[in-house]
């Protein structure tokens, strides 16, 4: 996580929770930062947002909430929070 760069950031549900290696039945989001994955329980986006999709357009695709921002993650309540971050400044606006 760069706290000096806006990064993108794709959140979408985890389909396969609770299975080995996929958190427990209570980790429902899959966060992307930068196309590595974060398996969390709670997801706050203190920024603008959109839908997307991603795949291949034959039915194999996925929608994702998408936004740029900075994560912080919170290890003990297992959520990822995003927030704007000042480009002149480099600090996170909360």
């Amino acid at each position: 996580m760069n706290n000096t760069t806006t990064n993108k950031y794709l959140i979408r549900f985890n389909k396969t929770r609770g299975n080995p290696g996929r958190g427990s039945i209570d980790h429902v989001w899959r966060v992307f930062e930068n196309n590595v994955e974060f398996i969390v329980k709670h997801v706050q986006l203190n920024v603008a947002c959109h839908d997307e999709t991603s795949g291949d357009g034959y039915g194999n695709d996925d929608w994702n909430f998408c936004c740029y921002g900075i994560m912080t993650l919170d290890k003990n309540t297992s959520t990822a929070t995003i927030n704007p971050i000042n480009i002149h400044t480099g600090d996170i606006n909360v």
